[in-house]
């Protein structure tokens, strides 16, 4: 393993990771073809470039590197951006060098050019192919949706889905799913590109329109359609007006709910609702 620094006018340093780092592949998740937050999906043997505007500290007994003070890797396209970064690597079988867990701290952003995650901290478990990023408020950008919560947020990248949980939110333009968890599936578009064709929301579930609140126990919102269907106990709420089933369909892009009663066993057998006349002195 060769490790080659420089120092700059501006006291940046640069690291570039040569020869076993290289080919071990210090990897963000993500799709080969698409570079979803994959520094290990670029193609060819690009080098991984390192620079840290305080340093970059090399723990040979450690086995680790440490880059301070606006911390950058990058390979190909894809960046990580941090106060601080942090490459844990191990000797494999083929007696190289190769990074299995990539720490950030510190105002964390890392960008593809699909996708853009931030948070406080990240880390990337390169054996599982599975990045957490946590802090006040994680957040992930994928195209036209945004996924976000307000304890974690994790990134799967071999079965392709994100998971967001505490107080988590799934927005694509003005419409909204809330829930304690959601878990986003991607798919790649005609470009290649990582986008959310499904959200499953789980626990105190809400959907937003212009007209009404709908909550359930469970949730599955179509991305594409726009359609999301909840189940379990369901309100559907309207200014005072209210609605109670088992099932039911909220198209975010019409505006239009459909309420569903319970099948047998499960309850009344009938939706139910309450109204309140907008005028009450003319009723």
């Amino acid at each position: 393993m060769t490790l080659w620094m420089q120092a700059s006018t501006r006291k940046r340093w640069c690291c570039r990771l040569l020869a076993g780092l290289t080919v071990a592949v210090l990897s963000l998740p993500g799709a080969a073809v698409a570079q979803s937050l994959s520094l290990g999906g670029v193609k060819g043997d690009l080098p991984i470039e390192v620079y840290a505007q305080d340093g970059i500290e090399w723990q040979q007994d450690g086995s680790l590197f440490v880059a301070r003070g606006d911390a950058r890797a990058v390979r190909g396209e894809v960046e990580v951006l941090s106060d601080e970064l942090r490459a844990h690597y191990r000797e494999n079988a083929s007696g190289q060098s190769e990074v299995w867990r990539l720490d950030a701290l510190g105002n964390v952003r890392i960008v593809s050019d699909s996708e853009t995650a931030y948070g406080d901290r990240a880390i990337y478990n390169a054996d599982q192919k599975v990045l957490v990023v946590d802090g006040k408020k994680p957040s992930l950008v994928s195209g036209q949706d945004t996924l976000s919560a307000s304890q974690q947020l994790e990134y799967w990248e071999l079965k392709k889905f994100a998971v967001a949980r505490g107080n988590a939110v799934a927005t694509r333009d003005k419409k909204q799913v809330f829930a304690d968890v959601l878990v986003a599936h991607l798919n790649e578009d005609a470009q290649g590109k990582t986008q959310v064709y499904r959200v499953d929301a789980y626990d105190n579930v809400r959907i937003r329109t212009e007209r009404e609140t709908a909550t359930g126990d469970r949730g599955v919102y179509n991305v594409e359609s726009g359609i999301a269907t909840l189940t379990g106990q369901v309100r559907l709420v309207r200014d005072e007006n209210e609605l109670r089933g088992c099932r039911a369909e909220v198209n975010l892009n019409t505006g239009i709910s459909k309420l569903f009663p319970c099948q047998s066993g499960q309850g009344s057998g009938r939706v139910q609702g309450s109204f309140v006349p907008k005028n009450r002195s003319n009723n």
